[in-house]
């Protein structure tokens, strides 16, 4: 399956950025993102933003391996690192080339067909220790939440109009009515 890439449709848009709100806002985080894997150039790029870079990052790219995101798309596992400065995953310059350093990341990988398509990042959430493996588990729902959303959007728009269900057709319509109410 051929996901968007830099060319997402307003639909997929508005899917990603409404996954990463409910994330920023679920672990009270500074901020939160998705990137997409650009197989075709080998990069990561971000194609949603909550908080903080919300405003310029989002078309923003990094070669695949780059940071804690790299990481995470190259070996399929989640991750969760509270002190950065210990982690040698975490990418300093590719941090600081977007405008906000975090001291924490939280990313889980998004699977389309057992291949890694993606990752969900959350940055400096609210530490509350005891919540740690339940937060990395609700993040991988909602990881899964997005790669889902996104292939049911993507296989709904391969297929022509003509060769539509009415419920499939139907499904794609209140999908895009229920997100376009969600960020009117």
């Amino acid at each position: 399956m051929t996901l968007p890439v830099d060319g997402a449709t307003p639909t997929e848009r508005r899917l990603l950025q409404s996954i990463v709100e409910v994330a920023r806002h679920t672990f009270g985080a500074a901020a939160s993102s998705i990137f997409l894997i650009d197989p075709g150039a080998g990069e990561l790029v971000f194609e949603a933003v909550a908080g903080e870079g919300d405003g310029q990052l989002v078309g923003s790219r990094f070669p695949a391996g780059t940071g804690i995101a790299g990481w995470v798309a190259a070996s399929g596992q989640s991750m969760l690192v509270d002190d950065l400065r210990e982690s040698k995953h975490f990418s300093g310059d590719a941090a600081a080339s977007t405008g906000y350093v975090p001291n924490s990341i939280m990313a889980a990988p998004l699977f389309s067909a057992d291949e890694c398509i993606g990752v969900l990042e959350v940055l400096d959430r609210g530490v509350n220790g005891a919540r740690e493996m339940a937060d990395v588990e609700l993040l991988d729902l909602l990881a899964d939440q997005a790669a889902i959303g996104l292939e049911l959007l993507t296989r709904l728009r391969a297929t022509g109009p003509d060769q539509r269900s009415d419920k499939a057709l139907r499904l794609l319509e209140m999908a895009e009515a229920l997100l376009e109410s969600a960020h009117g």
